[in-house]
């Protein structure tokens, strides 16, 4: 088994690489509006990806996962506050899981 010392730094000199290359090598300012709309719905795509799946399987029933992301979305769409959501999203996937 490799030194576990030589993966950290390959993940750190890759990590630090894709943070300082943009600095160097873009200097003027992106006037595409292709590339700046792209490059402001990154961490919005990022988060999602990251978070869907976990949405789902959460609570071991992807019906369940699937009903609470349904209602919160509704409610997302519709104004109500983040605890509003929340609470009702955790009730959504609470009955679809008696149900289930």
């Amino acid at each position: 088994m490799t030194d576990p010392y030589v993966y950290i730094a390959v993940i750190a000199l890759v990590t630090y690489a894709l943070r300082a290359l943009p600095l160097t090598l873009i200097r003027k300012p992106i006037n595409s509006p292709f590339i700046r709309s792209f490059l402001y719905y990154v961490p919005y795509v990022t988060l999602a990806v990251m978070v869907f799946p976990a949405i789902l399987t959460a609570t071991g029933s992807v019906w369940a996962g699937a009903a609470a992301m349904a209602v919160a979305i509704v409610l997302a769409l519709t104004g109500q506050g983040l605890v509003t959501v929340a609470a009702c999203a955790c009730a959504a996937a609470f009955l679809t899981g008696l149900i289930a």
